[in-house]
């Protein structure tokens, strides 16, 4: 609530002795009390009023909630709601000798001593009690109090409903629900939700009961019926609506007849199915029966519908899958996923020759502009079976994950039969000889980028663009160096790019004809994945030999080289590795290149650090404590050896494999300056200028004593008291 200061310019009251003033003053309790501000309830109507504490005249130490207060109505200027000012305490009539029975007043004071009988008060108890006044300080208190109605007790419920500013409890006492506002709950009320189970304290307020001091309990803490363990068979009598009516007002409105001694019926409600079937008038059921602890009523729960009942109606059940088509079903069963089936397919192999190629999308990743340039076309296989030529179709979506059959091409394959419509289609394709007339290109994947990449050739001199949805299979299954064969094409601008890309295991793998020398180089170029700018594909690395400045041969590489294909080789690091020849040119490719990288550890966070090491634009590696080796915990100033790798996605470098060479300087405190120590050295307890420690208030126990009252000890190293 807002409060116009410019209310409070007078800051004080009239000049009447007993507080009265020439406008109209009311009575009223302090209801709430805060650090600047409070409200009031009025007496004489049904008003809360704002107040500023600036419009107390008094202590306001001495004004605490449940003091009567008298006060004039005024405005507040800025939302034109009524407010009290001028405020002034009243002090009650005091009637020393008359017994009083009533709610214990907690603005009159009383001690243990003023209780008569062993009886421990609390917060809410009804009592009686006399009144009497101090001749010295003259404060009033009770005393003679006698306990004549203890409080009602904590309650129990379970939330049923939450607003946006208040709730509904479901009482485990009674069946009805209790209000509550979410200023009365104790606790974080983020954690709580509908179903929780709580306890609480009934209060009434404006003639309403509501729930106050909300507290949440462990669940399963509130229980509201017992479900017998026995179960029962009936009848369904009654079933439960379709669609429920406004004049719907019975939460249970489905009937079951039991046959006990005496025939009876049980209500029960949409939630009391166990089996989802629909449950229909003269089905056999079998179920358990609950009785509510509150007002002993009985449902039927957990209600099973019985194989007899089908057999009755003589209804004919199917399988389905849900679908979007107008029949109507009813009484639907789910079924473990798999039972039903579209599709039969042919245990026995067939082999047979391509007619006529497959085009289409082949990957899930396709992109929509591709796949409305692309529209799906079936191709067709040409096998014999008891010596007669026959064909069959295959789509290109059933080449997921396999190399992509071209004309002539000799495979293996299974027959699958739709079983509505009775339509053939070859599956399960397996290659097993390529035609002779087949132009499939073979190369590496050498990047991988957001919804394309880049395919080394065999001669590894270059690389060819190709988009994901080219790719036949799972393109996240996809790596950097896995050998694939595609077929070239030329698009807009006369650019080369790659198409109908599978994965291959029958390219030529340079390791066959490795050397075994192992040089040491320096990288003159990197890749052109590692430096993009770059016009040549390949990296460059120059033989370099221990003391000698003459420059030795260069040989270039490719993805295919490095050891480990994430690695990103820079300009000017030194690595390890072999020479190999490419079959079909006959050049020496370096091979098997590896490199460990030496830096100093920087800084350690908590999951992640950086290490001194020069990589591209960035002066500073990073790295995560998951590639530490050996679970060490690094320290700044660590020497390190590590691998760098490059995310073909963002471009960027990090390191792996993070291995501590040796442990870097111990940090020691720096002593003490001189100007400090001779401070120290000149203080003495009689120097007025000294800092000096002041006591400005005595530690005070929860017993109210001051001081410690168990005397310290000097505890030994090991033992625990």
């Amino acid at each position: 609530m807002s409060f116009d200061p410019n209310l409070l310019h007078n800051n004080g009251h009239s000049g009447f002795a007993n507080g009265t003033s020439g406008a109209l003053r009311e009575t009223g309790v302090i209801e709430k009390l805060l650090a600047s501000y409070g409200f009031i309830q009025c007496t004489e109507r049904q008003a809360r009023l704002f107040f500023h504490c600036s419009q107390y005249s008094g202590n306001l130490q001495d004004l605490k909630v449940g003091d009567d207060v008298e006060f004039e109505v005024s405005s507040d200027r800025r939302t034109g709601k009524p407010i009290a000012v001028k405020l002034l305490k009243v002090k009650p009539e005091i009637l020393p000798e008359e017994r009083i029975t009533g709610q214990e007043v907690f603005y009159l004071t009383y001690t243990p001593e003023d209780v008569d009988g062993n009886v421990q008060l609390e917060t809410g108890d009804k009592v009686s009690f006399s009144m009497e006044t101090n001749k010295h300080t003259g404060a009033v208190n009770a005393h003679n109090i006698v306990l004549v109605k203890k409080k009602q007790g904590r309650c129990q419920g379970v939330v049923c409903a939450m607003k946006e500013a208040f709730g509904f409890i479901e009482r485990g006492d009674l069946v009805k629900e209790i209000f509550f506002h979410y200023s009365e709950f104790k606790g974080n009320l983020d954690t709580l939700q509908p179903g929780d189970d709580v306890e609480f304290t009934i209060k009434e307020r404006n003639g309403k009961e509501v729930a106050t001091e909300v507290k949440l309990l462990a669940q399963g803490t509130v229980i509201f019926e017992d479900v017998s363990i026995e179960q029962f068979d009936g009848t369904v009598t009654k079933i439960i609506p379709k669609v429920s009516s406004k004049t719907q007002t019975d939460p249970l409105p489905g009937r079951i007849k039991v046959n006990f001694a005496i025939s009876k019926e049980l209500p029960f409600g949409d939630k009391d199915t166990r089996s989802k079937v629909t449950l229909l008038e003269g089905d056999h059921v079998r179920f358990n029966i609950s009785t509510d602890r509150r007002d002993k009523l009985e449902r039927a729960t957990n209600i099973e519908i019985l194989t007899d009942s089908f057999e009755l109606t003589e209804e004919s059940r199917e399988l389905d899958v849900l679908s979007a088509q107008r029949n109507h079903a009813i009484r639907i069963k789910k079924l473990p996923k798999g039972t039903v089936s579209f599709h039969t397919q042919s245990e026995q192999r067939y082999f047979g020759v391509v007619e006529k190629e497959a085009a289409g999308s082949i990957s899930k990743s396709t992109s929509p502009a591709k796949s409305k340039e692309k529209d799906s076309e079936e191709g067709v296989i040409a096998y014999d079976e008891a010596g007669i030529k026959m064909t069959v179709p295959y789509h290109i979506k059933e080449l997921e994950g396999c190399p992509i059959p071209q004309l002539g091409d000799k495979i293996e394959f299974s027959i699958c039969e739709v079983k509505r419509t009775g339509l053939q289609s070859a599956v399960s394709i397996k290659i097993l000889n390529r035609s002779p007339n087949t132009k499939r290109l073979v190369g590496y994947v050498a990047a991988l980028k957001d919804n394309f990449g880049f395919i080394e050739t065999s001669q590894h001199d270059q690389e060819i663009f190709f988009h994901y949805s080219e790719f036949s299979g799972d393109v996240d299954e996809l790596e950097v160096g896995d050998a694939v064969e595609y077929n070239s094409s030329k698009g807009k601008g006369n650019k080369v790019s790659a198409e109908k890309v599978a994965k291959s295991t029958t390219v030529n793998d340079p390791s066959d004809e490795v050397y075994p020398t192992v040089y040491t180089g320096k990288v003159l170029r990197p890749l052109r994945s590692v430096d993009p700018q770059q016009a040549e594909y390949q990296g460059l690395v120059e033989v370099t030999e221990e003391g000698s400045d003459e420059k030795g041969e260069v040989y270039p590489f490719g993805i295919i080289s490095l050891a480990n294909k994430t690695d990103c080789l820079q300009k000017g690091e030194t690595i390890k590795f072999q020479l190999c020849t490419v079959t079909q040119t006959g050049q020496k490719l370096a091979y098997n290149a590896t490199t460990l990288r030496r830096g100093t550890v920087d800084c350690v966070k908590d999951q992640f650090g950086f290490i001194n090491y020069e990589v591209g634009d960035g002066k500073k590696l990073f790295f995560r404590v998951n590639e530490v080796l050996d679970g060490v915990e690094l320290q700044p100033g660590d020497e390190v050896e590590f691998s760098v790798i490059l995310n073909q996605r963002t471009g960027k470098c990090s390191a792996c494999n993070v291995f501590r060479v040796s442990e870097g300087q111990k940090l020691v405190a720096a002593p003490r300056p001189d100007r400090l120590v001779h401070r120290l050295k000149s203080i003495t307890l009689d120097d007025a200028s000294a800092p000096k420690l002041v006591v400005v208030r005595q530690p005070k126990g929860p017993d109210n004593t001051k001081g410690f009252t168990v005397e310290r000890k000097i505890r030994q190293a090991g033992v625990i008291d």
